[in-house]
């Protein structure tokens, strides 16, 4: 299952424009998935040490490993002792273990009731399974993690529910952190690092969106957003201290949760990286986002960043480069350490007036300042706003090879797609 679009695009090599070519490749979907909206929400991560290996994982259980860069891929289905509730995240560590991070949905009930950690040491997936621990009946959703290269330590943020959904004033929604020190294999107790807390109705005034990012010496940042706005935390210790209240990164006008036409649902949630290369911009830690402070019909991709271990934050950068009133939404970013350059990935509408929607990449090779961006997508699709289509797609950087991997739509139909940038 691959089609390949060969797209115009150029990359300067010295003083001259090269022309690059982008495949794009269909992902397969596992011959037992179950799902009825399989193949949304994706995750990948690029092998550390050997750059043609990459995995990824989709909602609801679905896996993909690819040995040849990402030119073709085989995929399965994942299970888990503490069953398997969505939110995927992968992960390669620096000595090549496989993780896929979700919730949990284990038999007799308790759905969301942890955190999941599945790992192997065969990019097939022999799986064994580790979870954070219960705090009674509370919901644990929208998870993250990140590695420190120093340590080995990986370190787990998300959102912890006092009951989903509920608009019971002592409901409250809050962002905890758990870390693992042997790869894995167990966790911490989970503890509060946001002084504000939200409500419990998953929309703009809970927290949410907790993506860690580890800085330069070991530093860990995380931002989410709420009701004050995009906030960010931090620890100089290993996760054992945090500031005693959270710092303002940026209002976000409009909330984080907004309406798209076509979209089931959209969110404007952060990612936080720092860029802990030996480049120009070492140590500067960045926040993306998406929010509509240029109006409902103008989502905009933003970022800004901060110098100081997120002590003062950059005003806002427009990361889209257009000059249209249309829509950009859903963004990830990666920072590839190698070389610092920052890259972003996100569905784009700039070029209709209507519910036709591209992919977008845009590059930054001087620390968010400026940003190239091109088309990535082979045609446009238009989405139906009554079939799932998940909360985010996303993007992997490492020694110069970038994958983008996204969702798209077609007369109903959800397939899944990465392109190939070198």
């Amino acid at each position: 299952m691959k089609n390949i679009l060969f797209i115009a695009a150029f990359c300067l090599v010295g003083n001259v424009l090269v022309a690059q070519e982008v495949k794009n490749v269909q992902l397969p979907k596992p011959a037992t998935a179950t799902y009825p909206y399989a193949q949304v929400e994706p995750s990948i991560a690029i092998h550390p040490k050997k750059n043609k290996w990459m995995i990824a994982g989709t909602v609801m259980n679905d896996y993909y490993y690819s040995k040849n860069g990402g030119k073709s891929w085989k995929s399965s289905s994942l299970k888990s002792e503490f069953g398997v509730g969505g939110d995927p995240v992968v992960h390669i560590d620096a000595k090549g273990r496989f993780y896929y991070f979700h919730l949990s949905s284990p038999a007799g009930g308790g759905r969301l009731d942890r955190i999941v950690c599945d790992y192997s040491d065969k990019i097939k997936g022999k799986w064994n399974s580790s979870a954070t621990a219960k705090n009674g009946k509370k919901a644990q959703d929208k998870q993250w993690v990140v590695e420190c290269p120093l340590t080995g330590n990986l370190y787990l943020t998300w959102t912890q529910f006092d009951q989903y959904n509920s608009s019971a004033p002592q409901d409250s929604s809050t962002i905890v952190f758990s870390k693992s020190t042997d790869r894995g294999e167990s966790w911490s107790e989970p503890r509060r690092i946001s002084t504000f807390a939200g409500d419990c109705l998953d929309g703009d005034n809970t927290v949410e969106g907790a993506v860690p990012a580890v800085g330069p010496n070991g530093e860990i940042y995380v931002s989410w957003s709420g009701t004050k706005g995009i906030r960010c935390n931090r620890s100089l210790d290993q996760g054992e201290t945090w500031l005693a209240e959270e710092i303002l990164v940026s209002e976000q006008l409009g909330g984080w949760s907004f309406d798209i036409p076509g979209i089931f649902r959209c969110n404007g949630l952060p990612i936080t990286k720092c860029d802990i290369s030996h480049g120009t911009h070492k140590g500067r830690i960045y926040v993306n986002w998406t929010d509509q402070r240029n109006g409902e019909t103008n989502t905009d991709v933003w970022l800004s960043y901060s110098d100081n271990q997120g002590i003062s934050w950059s005003e806002p950068i427009k990361v889209n480069q257009d000059k249209t009133e249309r829509q950009q939404f859903f963004t990830w970013m990666d920072i590839d350490q190698s070389n610092g350059n920052i890259y972003f990935v996100y569905y784009d509408r700039r070029n209709y007036d209507d519910n036709r929607t591209d992919v977008f990449m845009a590059t930054s090779t001087d620390g968010g300042l400026t940003f190239s961006e091109q088309k990535i997508s082979t045609s446009p699709f238009i989405p139906s706003d009554d079939i799932f289509f998940g909360d985010y797609i996303n993007i992997a950087a490492h020694n110069c090879v970038i994958r983008p991997i996204w969702s798209r739509m077609d007369d109903g139909k959800i397939s899944l797609w990465v392109g190939l940038v070198e």
